[in-house]
């Protein structure tokens, strides 16, 4: 029998307490069939995840063996010990991030591919897995561009990795953390309240929250925002995002025109 890693244990423990934990204690009130969507989300999710295995990180590997050879980048020129260097190494690339996610809204072909993402019209774990396969595709040159700027060698890259894939998980479950707890933990990190915002129909607040693991970038560039999450309208306020929830039209919405928003005061459309 083959034997399982830790990790893999620890992964399997992380997303089942996360589904267990978004419907014992959920943060905002559904309003679509979860079932449905989070089949819909899963199977975008597995194109993507193909990508992310097949091209990505085989890629992102070698550039990484290549920073440690050559001596290039961010953290391989800085003298500073192993740990520390891991520590600047994730949140170098985790800043690049910031900049991309924010590219991703703001640059036309770019949004026509993460609008996928967005349109889902509630959120929870499944939405992290919510992704475009071309949008992996499209994002690889940032991802060179990432490791060899911030010189990740692979320790650096897996440990990103990681703590990249377990904050997006984390920050789109529907997940009400006791007491104050998603305050205090937005100090420092990406929470489920945090990032519901920035997944509201209403533009301004979309436009806020970019931050995908550490909550420091935000704080930096004055895009932090808040606001009661039963306030928060998900999804995109446009009038073709309903009609793109479906498998088939998830997929070839990016190669179709880019729907024109709805006006101002008339976001909803559930």
């Amino acid at each position: 029998m083959p034997r399982i890693s830790p990790l893999a244990l620890a992964g399997a423990a992380l997303i089942g307490g996360l589904w267990l934990a978004e419907r014992v204690r959920p943060l905002r009130r559904q309003t679509h069939d979860t079932a449905t969507r989070q089949v819909r989300n899963v199977a975008l999710g597995l194109g993507a995840m193909a990508v992310v295995s097949a091209i990505e990180m085989p890629v992102l590997t070698q550039l990484a063996k290549d920073n440690l050879r050559a001596r290039r980048g961010l953290v391989q020129v800085l003298p500073l010990p192993r740990p520390l260097q891991v520590i600047v190494g994730v949140a170098a690339m985790d800043y690049a991030y910031y900049w991309w996610h924010i590219a991703t809204h703001r640059v036309p072909f770019l949004w026509r591919l993460h609008r996928v993402h967005h349109i889902d019209p509630d959120m929870d774990m499944t939405t992290a897995l919510r992704f475009h396969a071309a949008d992996m595709v499209v994002s690889l040159p940032f991802r060179v561009v990432q490791v060899v700027l911030a010189g990740a060698d692979p320790r650096i890259l897996i440990a990103h990795r990681r703590f990249f894939d377990a904050s997006v998980l984390f920050h789109h479950s529907n997940l009400r953390l006791p007491g104050r707890w998603d305050e205090r933990l937005s100090l420092v990190f990406t929470t489920p309240r945090m990032h519901g915002v920035h997944h509201s129909k209403v533009p301004q607040e979309m436009n806020s929250n970019w931050s995908s693991g550490l909550s420091l970038w935000d704080r930096l560039h004055g895009t932090s925002r808040r606001k009661p999450q039963d306030e928060i309208d998900i999804g995109v306020a446009d009038r073709a995002s309903l009609a793109d929830l479906s498998l088939g039209n998830s997929l070839t919405a990016p190669f179709r025109a880019t729907p024109q928003p709805l006006p101002p005061g008339n976001v909803s459309l559930r």
